[in-house]
């Protein structure tokens, strides 16, 4: 990130009481504005149901960044700088009375800075609002650049099936054309998933290993150690598949599958990932066993501590059949990847916290030491995203001694050892790119639609009474016994981070 021009803009927060504004929205703009990097001058217009004044929503959101920020205030001057451009308006985002107010407050603001009408609106309400929001933005004429840009940032879920994804574009096609819409996934804003691209295309000798012939398997595991803790009604509505695979795990197998682009651009980058969605292979109604495992914790313990199973949760029927942990095997068909099974995995209640995606290469095809006792380790790359960020690579050495005996030896780096400091957070990187206009780490609809299509048939048949089975497993544990069995049927083991 670059010392920040000059490029006024206003951004409109819907839904500035709630706790993505509180944790993630505002400490990102402040750790921007506190580095130096938020282009200026700027105001920030937040609305909510919660009646309050300036001053009122000034004090709790210098308590969120107190709290949340990676950068704290260094002086009460610089934090008043950054507060005069806060502004409250108290309004229900269905209410269409709502949204003259909201073009005052951006007029006065315009006005007082001399520069031009650049707008960005972020919902970060329920998706319930979602419609609402649209359909006022477009009929108050607040959806159309006035002399500078106009774009909306909308958070996932962008829908719960293919139809519902769908009628979400069409209405965001109502108000706004598709340059104008940022469909926001936070997992793209990570620093380590950004080096992804990087690790692939600007060192030459692992793209030549990066294909069928070399790569034997490929797992992406997103793991988390926590239960649903508060989230119970809304998991129950969503489930792993809906929450984590739809969106993140899928586009982190589209960095890893994708072909080079021609430039590090919005449009060349999606038209790769969106190829790689074109050619994974569809999933048959019939046959979603094959390409599906799906189960849900129950009682167990985490870090040494009883927790409750997921059908004791506050919020979560006792009798539901939402899966917590949700593993696919999917093929990609194409040239490059013909043959190599694509696993991802996720769920609650997991051994431990850890975003990873391992791959596993071919052995060798013919091994001289013969007088070593102990059989050699497939080579592996591990690109470890969460937590320790940073990438291990799995060779073989001899071990010291006078035998032949060969080990496995990790060439291991982490970003936190050599770079030092704290990386940005992922909304920081992804606010500033929709702020300069910047695409390519936001979700296009057509990928968003495919993901859904892809899908399909596995949230059809994990919502019948007769679907394929909902299988237990332990608080703390990896996952259901089942999922060995599931990935076995390739010569393969999950792996355990």
């Amino acid at each position: 990130m670059t010392v920040a021009a000059d490029e006024p803009f206003s951004l409109i927060i819907f839904g500035a009481s709630g706790d993505l504004t509180r944790r993630k929205l505002m400490p990102a703009l402040w750790s921007l504005y506190a580095g130096r990097v938020l282009p200026e001058p700027f105001t920030i217009i937040a609305t909510a149901r919660t009646g309050m004044t300036d001053d009122e929503f000034r004090v709790r959101m210098r308590a969120a960044i107190g709290e949340f920020a990676r950068i704290q205030p260094p002086s009460e001057a610089v934090w008043e700088r950054f507060a005069r451009a806060l502004v409250y308006v108290a309004g229900d985002p269905t209410d269409a009375a709502l949204y003259p107010r909201i073009e005052r407050a951006l007029k006065d603001a315009e006005a007082a800075r001399a520069a031009g009408a650049s707008r960005l609106f972020y919902c970060a309400t329920p998706p319930s609002l979602y419609d609402d929001i649209i359909q006022n933005l477009g009929s108050s004429g607040l959806a159309r650049p006035v002399g500078g840009f106009t774009r909306i940032i909308v958070e996932k879920p962008f829908g719960r099936d293919y139809a519902s994804a769908r009628a979400l574009g069409r209405q965001l096609a109502s108000a706004f054309h598709e340059e104008q819409i940022y469909r926001i996934d936070h997992y793209l804003g990570k620093e380590t998933v950004q080096n992804i691209l990087v690790f692939r295309f600007a060192n030459g000798i692992f793209e030549p290993l990066w294909n069928r012939n070399h790569v034997a398997e490929v797992q992406v595991t997103v793991a988390e150690s926590i239960g649903v803790e508060t989230r119970g009604a809304y998991y129950e509505e969503a489930g792993a598949l809906r929450d984590m695979m739809q969106n993140h795990l899928l586009q982190l197998l589209c960095l890893i599958a994708m072909e080079p682009p021609v430039t590090f651009d919005a449009g060349p980058v999606r038209d790769e990932k969106n190829k790689v969605m074109h050619a994974i292979r569809p999933i048959e109604p019939a046959r979603v066993s094959e390409s599906a495992l799906r189960g849900q914790y129950g009682p167990g313990f985490a870090e040494g501590k009883p927790v409750p199973g997921y059908r004791q949760e506050k919020g979560v029927a006792p009798d539901s059949k939402t899966e917590t942990y949700a593993a696919l095997r999917l093929l990609v068909d194409n040239w490059r990847w013909a043959g190599v099974p694509f696993y991802l995995r996720t769920g609650k209640r997991l051994a431990k916290r850890v975003s990873e995606i391992a791959i596993r290469f071919h052995r060798t095809p013919h091994l001289i030491f013969h007088r070593s006792p102990t059989g050699v380790e497939a080579n592996s790359l591990v690109i470890r995203i969460q937590p320790d960020e940073g990438m291990a690579l799995t060779v073989a050495a001899k071990t010291p001694g006078p035998d032949l005996r060969l080990g496995p030896v990790r060439l291991d780096f982490r970003y936190g050892e050599v770079f030092g400091g704290e990386p940005p957070e992922a909304y920081e990187r992804l606010l500033l790119d929709a702020i300069h206009g910047d695409a390519t780490l936001y979700a296009p609809g057509d990928w968003v639609e495919k993901a859904w299509q892809l899908l399909g048939p596995v949230l059809d048949a994990w919502g019948e009474a007769a679907g394929p089975p909902l299988y237990p497993y332990e608080a703390g544990s990896w996952g259901p016994a089942e999922a060995e069995a599931f990935i076995a049927r390739d010569s393969g083991a999950w792996r355990r981070p």
